[in-house]
C-alpha cells in the first residue's frame, strides 16, 4: 500500500510539473503577443488595416482577436444602420468581452489540477505514512524479538511517503497562484484595453462625416 501511494504521488508530481511547464510557455507567450500588439495598435497604425492583417492570420492571438472581435462588430452595426451610438457600443464592449472571457478561459485551462494536487498531496502521503507505521507495528508486535532493525526499514519507507507529498504539493501550490496572478494580471490588462479601444471607437463613431 505504502508503495502504491508513493507511486501515486509521483504521478502526480511528474502531471504537475508537466502542466506547470506547459503554462509557463503558454503565459509568457501571451505576455508577448499581448506587448507586440499593444506596440503596434498605438503606433498610430490605421485600424483597418490592422483589422485586415489580423483577419488573414489564423488563431489570433490575445488581445489582437479582442480587437478583431470589437472591431468587427462595430463595422457590422454599423453597415447594418444601427440608429443609436449606444447600441454600437454596447454590441462592441459585448463582442470584446467575450472574446476576452474566452482568452482568459483558455489561459486559466486546467490550473484547479494544480490546486488540488496542491490540496490533497500532502494527506496522500500522510496516508501512507499512517498505513506503513501501523504495519510496521503490527510486524514488530509479531516478530519474536522487538529491535530497531525490525521496524526501521517499514517506518523509513513510510515517511518517504510523507516527504513525497510534499514534493508533489508544494510546487502545484506555488505555480496555482503564480498562474493566477499572471491571468489577473493579464484580464486587467484586457480590460484596460477594452475600455481605451471603446473611447476610441466612440470618438471615430462621433467624428463628423464618419
Amino acid at each position: 500500500m505504502v508503495k502504491l501511494v508513493m507511486a501515486g504521488l509521483m504521478l502526480l508530481s511528474v502531471l504537475s510539473w508537466g502542466l506547470i511547464l506547459q503554462k509557463m510557455a503558454l503565459l509568457r507567450r501571451a505576455r508577448r503577443e499581448a506587448e507586440a500588439f499593444e506596440r503596434n495598435f498605438w503606433s498610430g497604425a490605421d485600424l483597418n488595416r490592422l483589422y485586415e492583417d489580423a483577419g488573414r492570420r489564423d488563431g489570433a492571438p490575445g488581445l489582437e482577436k479582442i480587437f478583431t472581435a470589437g472591431f468587427g462588430e462595430f463595422l457590422k452595426l454599423r453597415r447594418q444602420g444601427a440608429s443609436a451610438l449606444s447600441d454600437v457600443m454596447d454590441g462592441t464592449r459585448r463582442a470584446m468581452r467575450a472574446a476576452a472571457q474566452r482568452e482568459l478561459d483558455e489561459l486559466d485551462a486546467h490550473t484547479s489540477f494544480l490546486a488540488t494536487v496542491g490540496s490533497v498531496s500532502p494527506y496522500i502521503g500522510l496516508f501512507g505514512t499512517v498505513w506503513g507505521i501501523m504495519h510496521a507495528f503490527i510486524g514488530l508486535g509479531n516478530a519474536g524479538q522487538a529491535t530497531l532493525a525490525t521496524v526501521a526499514p517499514g517506518i523509513a519507507e513510510a515517511l518517504i511517503a510523507t516527504a513525497i507529498g510534499l514534493f508533489a504539493a508544494i510546487p502545484a501550490v506555488v505555480g496555482y497562484n503564480r498562474f493566477s496572478y499572471d491571468v489577473d494580471r493579464l484580464a486587467t490588462r484586457f480590460d484596460t484595453f477594452m475600455e481605451e479601444f471603446s473611447n476610441i471607437l466612440q470618438r471615430l463613431a462621433t467624428r463628423p462625416g464618419a
